[in-house]
């Protein structure tokens, strides 16, 4: 097996994966997933590993992810890792084992935030006032 990379985004976090044959630890920003909090955090990252765990049990993940907030850096962590994961497996059996758990896993969200218009006074969208009274 050879070392795999992908990447994952989500808003303004990008996360970066790297897969090297092992024997199934993880590191996010060189911190191990056990020490990551709040646990609600570490349990979202875990989905895809205990999903694809023949797969994640032989592999050592390193994530990189700066950008954006720290749910935004986690839904870009799980995107990462899960295509990682499905990259090294070549597995399509995997593939659809993720899509239908969930799409997120595999398909990026990009939706993003909406751009505040001129002359709105800090509202991305909303009535504005007639100048013509």
């Amino acid at each position: 097996m050879k070392v795999v990379h992908q990447s994952g985004k989500r808003k303004n976090a990008i996360a970066r994966a790297t897969a090297t044959p092992g024997t199934g630890k993880i590191k996010i920003n060189n911190i191990y997933l056990e020490n990551i909090e709040p646990e609600i955090r570490r349990l979202k990252i875990q989905e895809p590993l205990i999903i694809g765990e023949k797969f994640a049990s032989k592999l050592d993940f390193n994530v990189r992810v700066c950008g954006g907030g720290v749910s935004s850096q986690t839904d870009a962590t799980r995107l990462a890792i899960a295509r990682t994961l499905v990259e090294a497996s070549k597995s399509d059996a995997l593939k659809k084992e993720f899509l239908k758990y969930d799409r997120h896993l595999l398909v990026a969200d990009v939706r993003r935030k909406e751009s505040s218009k001129p002359n709105s006074h800090s509202k991305a969208r909303a009535k504005r006032q007639k100048s013509y009274r």
